[in-house]
């Protein structure tokens, strides 16, 4: 697939990265040289110097034969991406995608704008990134939660902790009779990603993926070894756009919110924005700050300043202090197992949610959703079943399915079901499938 990407910023980095790993044909667009060069060092990809909104740039970068077009200038520069990506479309790109920074575009009647205009996809990192914390907050006890086809099945991710009722025994060994509710999918272990067979023992610290049923979550989390806390009393540390987000949310939710900011013109404006949340003015690397606003009092704590250090050791901080969940933005990816083995319960990072979003339309066009996952180089998918597929034509332990990838569960209409050796997949079926990178092309033409 041939791939444009405009802007060389964080995101187009990663992105670029990640895509070049799976052999396409990518260029990159940027006005700025120190950036592509910086891109050019880590990714097989043709750096173009020169401004997106350039019809003779966009030209020049083969926007006219690509196949799929991806505007991801910084977050500041949203007019740019809608303009390079409008752009795009007319002069042939197959697909374009935006970022955006503006909610109003996001709402029903105003999407349909953009899509009649030729753009397939606008996505807001920020507000993606508040919608997981929120739902972080519902399943305190994962780190990690996804949700299929309205809950109908769920990925859970956890930790396991001193204690914890599953350390040196299999999954096998807590499987009773009938209809399993529950299948561990992966287990990250040192660094690498383990796909679990019946034999597989569970150790301290593993990151352990599971596919659940509804009615099995609370049994999965009991293995855990972790309790879900009912949030009542939440801090979040960090004004900025996705604090705003999460706080205003949650308002009429839980029982109080207390909000700390650094910058006092921020803290003037969310006054003004938020109803019912409690606006400090200060700095929460300070610890005599936080005692003095008891954090010891919350259930949760988030920190989604624009600093990841900061994020992390205010975490650290509350956690030590007795907060029960607290929940970290880390923008700078090597710092994720960092922040994970300091005991930040959770972390969120725009990058990979961004490109969660962007790689779906690199694969084929009945991926639903897919999510990359912090703690692995994995990916969880949801594909839509094709007719005709390879994956329909026998029973799930005679597809020959790629070893590096496991077939995790599947929703049939208002039913859903963990899969096993003996499960048939039929015609427009929901499959979730965890799959490491190099699977992915095969898993993709299972469902072709």
């Amino acid at each position: 697939m041939k791939i444009v990407i405009a802007g060389a910023g964080e995101v187009g980095s990663h992105l670029a990265k990640m895509l070049s790993n799976e052999y396409h044909d990518l260029t990159i667009i940027d006005n700025d040289e120190t950036r592509l060069n910086r891109v050019a060092e880590s990714a097989d990809v043709i750096t173009v110097f020169g401004s997106p909104t350039s019809i003779k740039t966009l030209s020049y970068a083969g926007a006219a034969k690509a196949d799929l077009f991806i505007a991801v200038s910084p977050s500041q520069e949203q007019d740019v991406n809608l303009i390079s990506a409008l752009l795009a479309k007319k002069m042939g790109s197959g697909r374009v995608t935006a970022r955006i920074n503006n909610d109003e575009y996001l709402q029903n009647e105003n999407k349909l704008l953009f899509t009649e205009m030729g753009i397939d996809l606008l996505f807001y990192p920020e507000k993606i990134a508040s919608h997981e914390i929120i739902d972080l907050l519902k399943q305190t006890g994962t780190s990690e939660f996804m949700d299929f086809s309205g809950g109908k099945l769920q990925l859970i991710v956890f930790r396991l902790e001193d204690g914890a009722p599953l350390l040196d025994k299999t999954m096998s060994d807590y499987t009773g009779e009938g209809e399993l509710q529950y299948r561990a999918v992966a287990i990250a272990r040192e660094g690498k990603t383990i796909i679990p067979r019946s034999n597989t023992r569970f150790k301290l610290h593993d990151l352990v993926f599971v596919i659940s049923k509804r009615t099995g979550v609370q049994e999965v989390m009991s293995y855990s070894g972790k309790n879900n806390i009912d949030v009542r009393r939440l801090m979040i540390v960090g004004g900025g756009r996705i604090g705003e987000m999460v706080a205003k949310k949650l308002e009429n939710s839980v029982d109080y919110i207390k909000l700390i900011e650094r910058r006092r013109e921020r803290c003037d404006y969310l006054n003004e924005s938020l109803n019912k949340t409690l606006v400090i003015n200060g700095d929460a690397r300070n610890t005599d700050l936080l005692i003095e606003e008891d954090v010891n009092d919350f259930d949760a704590f988030v920190a989604v300043t624009s600093s990841s250090e900061t994020n992390i050791l205010s975490c650290v901080m509350a956690k030590k202090m007795g907060v029960a969940k607290t929940i970290a933005e880390v923008e700078n990816i090597d710092y994720i197992k960092l922040a994970e083995g300091m005991g930040v319960d959770a972390v969120i990072n725009k990058k990979l949610i961004t490109a969660s979003r962007i790689f779906r339309f690199t694969l084929s066009n009945k991926v639903q959703s897919i999510k990359c996952l912090n703690g692995s180089d994995a990916e969880i998918l949801e594909f839509i079943v094709n007719p005709n597929s390879a994956v329909t034509r026998d029973k799930v332990r005679n597809l020959d399915f790629p070893k590096e990838a496991i077939i995790g569960g599947v929703i049939r209409g208002n039913n859903s079901f963990i899969a096993v050796g003996d499960t048939e997949i039929k015609p427009y079926d929901r499959v979730v499938v965890f799959a490491l990178p190099t699977a992915l092309k095969k898993v993709n033409k299972f469902f072709a």
